[in-house]
């Protein structure tokens, strides 16, 4: 058989008589690109079906094969044709005759040519016998389907040798395909076969070597992965999406665009997966987005609005997700879908819904630190969020119908993320929209199309309806753009510019204390803003003894308070008399180390109400923070929990209206607690003062005595303790407010000067 060029790799697939030229292909492919891949996966295929694949070298006939050869065939041995198929005919007896003069004249040119390369007559003789061991062994299926309808096609996978080239040559000649995966290169052929006399290199467009650890091994496991996907998606859908490709790029107007107009393909569904980030004009924002959703109800569409954020399912809907136990990522995954994605009125979109929530989910799977149990929640939130959209969005769906899915605000999480890539996957306009700039959105896709634009504007609310609608005139944009300059890594603050938090206590030195004290946080040192979020540099200290005369101790602890300062001139501050009305119901308010704060909220005996939401959030953001950190002895020991919620959910109105008042870049209120006695603090003020010093309060225990406070109730020493002078004892606090001022005196004068 003649060898032929090849035009393309696909050329290898054609039967004997649709090929341009009779003949057969014997390539080595020694570089890589996607095309080879997917040639090498279809003809590992073909030669597994009609030939032979030969992965390492052919193993050298063994002493026990050679004595059988010998047994039924003899040692003769004959150079020619003839002899060749007197041979064939007994060696291998089920071969057909033109089979068997297709091997031996293939056989005799081989040793003939070995011969003119100056072989001897026992060398041919060797290679004769190898050759006819390996036919009867190896090949036997492979020589019996010459000439017939499919060319048999023989994959040789690694560093081939001289014999092996000579009868890889015999079977080419006989009418054999052959390709030859050199992994290492070229180089090493060639020195087998230097003219290239026996095999033609391919030579693909854009070929780089082999990947590391490509084998056909790891193609038969690639394979299987791929069967099993199969397995695991189960019937495929008819329809495919085609998202974004037909939009101008307009934005909401490619939203409102007519559905039988995006696109005529049957087999296609035209949806669009957009992100707008900020506003084009802020004077008419507001009343655009009024004017668009009511558009999408005239038209008839299916429309599903949301508003920074989605709300997180509920404990009912988690609980009808129907799960078993799991072993594996896609045993779990096959089993969710199969069980809680079902749409009986339209199997198409069942089978659409089934394949955007394995596509995402099994993406999700190949993040780094994944483990089966954190990519259960995640799929168990989508089925949720799929469950409780779906009679919202798909209700009696049929094409060419597109619902529309629209998240003012942008995606904070990653299970909103998720949720929008597969939403955007099904006939659903996805439409993100961030007015605000200083707001981010952190979901990824290669299918999302952004629009943007300069201006910035805060959007709490989508405008459903007039009465809903606020626009600002022109001066209010200007001024809030004025606001944004003024305030914004200015070094000057609005009132209550910022909603959250972080107190970090100073170390300092004694005599700092006074220069600190009644100094606005932005002036102090380690005052920042990160994020939103501001970094309170407050004082936390315990001072023991007295510096000087007693008159003058009370007259400088005096100068201490200023208009915002607590006092608790005695212990405790918190009598165990007071009634507690939320304490009976705590152990409802803490579940799975996480205050329960929906619950708190709408509780009958939270009384917190009354308070900026954002100051409520903030007491709730540092209660949790106090049991988190253990601050308190005995946390997640006997309850200590529930007792550290009874104290800081039932503060006194003067404590609230203090917090309340609170603006976090100006001066911080203060809390003095005074013991001049044996007494010691009691847990509950304990958990007080440790809260306030966390809620931003600076905090100072003035114990002549030097006794212990604090101390017996935390896990590690938080405050700074100063000795300042010698101790005293059975003082009695007086009322300050009787005290005269003495202006020409100073706090340092009073308790921080030194002893002369």
């Amino acid at each position: 058989m003649e060898h032929r060029k090849l035009r393309n790799l696909e050329e290898y697939f054609s039967e004997p008589e649709s090929r341009r030229e009779s003949g057969v292909y014997f390539y080595r492919i020694y570089g890589y690109n996607q095309e080879i891949h997917e040639f090498i996966r279809r003809y590992y295929h073909a030669a597994r079906t009609s030939g032979a694949v030969i992965e390492g070298r052919i193993p050298n006939p063994e002493e026990k094969q050679l004595e059988y050869y010998g047994e039924i065939m003899g040692m003769d041995f004959q150079m020619n044709a003839g002899f060749f198929t007197a041979s064939l005919k007994k060696w291998l007896p089920r071969m057909k005759d033109y089979q068997r003069e297709q091997v031996s004249l293939a056989i005799y040119d081989t040793l003939d040519g070995m011969r003119r390369a100056g072989k001897n007559e026992n060398m041919l003789k060797n290679a004769y016998i190898k050759f006819m061991c390996w036919l009867y062994y190896k090949f036997e299926r492979v020589v019996n389907q010459l000439g017939e309808r499919h060319i048999p096609k023989i994959l040789y996978e690694g560093e081939i040798s001289n014999y092996e080239l000579k009868l890889m040559a015999v079977l080419s000649r006989a009418g054999c395909d052959i390709v030859l995966l050199q992994y290492r290169g070229d180089e090493n052929y060639l020195k087998l076969d230097v003219t290239s006399e026996f095999s033609c290199a391919w030579n693909g467009q854009d070929m780089t070597a082999f990947p590391e650890g490509f084998s056909l091994k790891s193609l038969r496991e690639e394979i299987r992965q791929e069967q099993n996907r199969e397995r695991l998606y189960g019937p495929a859908p008819g329809l495919l999406n085609c998202t974004n490709a037909w939009i101008s790029g307009k934005g909401l107007a490619d939203v409102k665009t007519e559905l039988r107009s995006r696109g005529n393909d049957l087999n296609l569904f035209y949806n669009c997966f957009i992100r707008i980030n900020g506003t084009e004009d802020k004077l008419t924002y507001l009343n655009e987005l009024y004017q668009f959703q009511l558009e999408l109800k005239n038209s008839g569409r299916r429309l599903v609005i949301t508003e920074q954020e989605i709300p997180k399912p509920a404990m009912e809907e988690i609980g009808g997700i129907a799960r078993k136990n799991y072993t594996g990522q896609e045993q779990m995954l096959a089993d969710l879908a199969a069980n809680n994605l079902k749409y009986t009125a339209n199997l198409e979109l069942q089978k659409l819904m089934h394949k955007a929530f394995l596509d995402i989910m099994l993406e999700e799977a190949k993040q780094p630190g994944m483990n089966l149990n954190k990519l259960t929640n995640k799929a168990v939130y989508l089925l949720c969020w799929l469950k409780r959209y779906q009679p919202e969005l798909f209700y009696q769906w049929k094409l060419p119908d597109i619902g529309c899915f629209i998240y003012l605000g942008g995606c904070r999480t990653e299970n909103e993320e998720l949720f929008l890539r597969v939403l955007a996957r099904l006939p659903v306009d996805v439409l993100i929209l961030t007015p605000d700039l200083n707001r981010s959105c952190c979901l990824n896709d290669p299918l999302l199309y952004e629009v943007n634009y300069g201006e910035s504007l805060a959007v709490d609310h989508f405008p459903r309806d007039n009465s809903g609608i606020r626009m600002g005139t022109a001066a209010y944009h200007a001024e809030r753009e004025l606001d944004t300059v003024m305030y914004q890594d200015s070094g000057l603050y609005r009132n209550h510019q910022y909603d959250k938090a972080n107190a970090v206590t100073l170390q300092t030195m004694y005599e700092e204390i006074e220069l600190l004290w009644d100094q606005e946080l932005k002036y102090r040192p380690n005052f920042s803003t990160v994020e939103g979020v501001v970094n309170l540099p407050v004082i936390y200290a315990k001072i023991s003894g007295v510096k000087q005369e007693v008159s003058e101790y009370w007259s400088s602890i005096k100068k201490l308070v200023t208009g915002d300062t607590l006092i608790s001139r005695k212990v405790p501050y918190i009598s165990l008399t007071e009634p507690n009305p939320i304490k009976p119901y705590v152990t409802e308010f803490f579940k799975n180390g996480k205050l329960q704060r929906a619950k708190i909220k709408s509780h009958s005996a939270y009384s917190y109400g009354f308070l900026r939401e954002e100051i409520q959030e903030h007491i709730l953001d540092k209660l949790q923070l106090l049991i988190e950190q253990r601050i308190i002895k005995g946390t997640f020991e006997n309850g200590m929990e529930y007792a550290i919620i009874a104290v800081i959910l039932n503060l006194k109105k003067e404590v609230l209206r203090m917090i309340q008042k609170f603006d976090f870049t100006k001066k911080n209120p203060k809390f003095l607690y005074i013991n001049t006695t044996e007494e010691m603090i009691t847990l509950e003020d304990s958990i007080l003062v440790s809260f306030l010093n966390l809620a931003g309060f600076d905090v100072l225990f003035l114990v002549p005595t030097g006794y212990q406070s604090i101390e017996k109730y935390l896990n590690r020493k938080l405050m700074e303790e100063h000795q300042i002078g010698e101790y005293m004892y059975d003082l009695q606090t007086p009322d300050f407010g009787r005290i005269p001022s003495n202006g020409r005196q100073s706090w340092r004068d009073k308790i921080f000067k030194r002893g002369s």
